[in-house]
């Protein structure tokens, strides 16, 4: 689930750059930078979930989505509520995991007392 908000997220900061570029007065080669900057990561950061690490990351994008609320006012909107789909699925994930192991350690315990 984490994967997809990311996928979703990479496209509306995609979209973002444009706008950074003609309604916010943002210098071209910074949005550029920034906003198809955050999008490469968002697409990157997407497939390397297995790591605990990427997920902290994510947070950190979050923030920085945000944040670009200051450039884009629809951005704070925006960041929110990604940042709590985000938060969602990883926190969901975590449960369904946690579920999964002790359903398998108990069919394991189930087939050691056979």
């Amino acid at each position: 689930m984490c994967a997809a908000v990311l996928f979703l997220e990479a496209i509306t900061l995609g979209l973002t750059t444009p706008v950074m570029i003609s309604v916010a007065g943002v210098d071209t080669g910074t949005a550029l930078t920034v906003g198809l900057g955050l999008t490469l990561l968002c697409v990157l950061l997407a497939g390397m979930l297995r790591a605990e690490w990427a997920y902290l990351v994510g947070y950190a994008v979050q923030a920085v989505a945000i944040a670009l609320g200051l450039v884009v006012p629809m951005m704070f909107f925006l960041g929110v509520v990604f940042a709590a789909l985000w938060t969602g699925a990883d926190l969901l994930g975590r449960k369904i995991e946690r579920e999964r192991a002790a359903a398998w350690a108990a069919w394991e315990a189930e087939q050691g007392s056979r």
